[in-house]
């Protein structure tokens, strides 16, 4: 349970993550039927001509990706200031890049974390979002 004690707020986890697509059936196919979390709802709101779905990643984690017309793209290479990557947890790396690879995904090959001693690595979603996969 979350509670603020001696002027601290403590936080349990992350809720969702929200991502901003250029071409929103590409992203939802690709999050959806790729990469396999199941849509919790889908919502079109006509005032703003944009859709936002919620997807389940895990009973705790969402993503929320949203369609706006005319977003503006975030550079990402070289890398600019702000939200790195996404990083997904997996207890198979190896299957995971050779299903990705499978689906014609470009995966990086895998490397490891010098820190932690675990494998990773990264592809990106139909924006060139990079996302990663770390092995547990």
């Amino acid at each position: 349970m979350c509670a603020k004690t001696n002027d601290q707020l403590l936080l349990e986890s992350v809720h969702h993550f929200a991502i901003i697509c250029s071409d929103y059936q590409r992203s939802k196919t690709f999050y959806t039927q790729l990469l396999g979390f199941s849509v919790i709802r889908e919502t079109y709101r006509a005032d703003r001509d944009s859709y936002k779905l919620d997807l389940k990643i895990n009973e705790n984690t969402q993503i929320e990706l949203f369609s706006f017309p005319n977003a503006p793209k975030r550079p990402s290479y070289p890398e600019a200031q702000g939200l790195r990557h996404l990083a997904f947890a997996t207890r198979n790396l190896d299957e995971n890049v050779k299903y990705l690879r499978g689906q014609n995904v470009v995966v990086e090959d895998v490397r490891l974390d010098e820190l932690t001693g675990k494998r990773f690595t990264f592809f990106a979603d139909p924006d060139g979002l990079p996302l990663e996969l770390y092995e547990q």
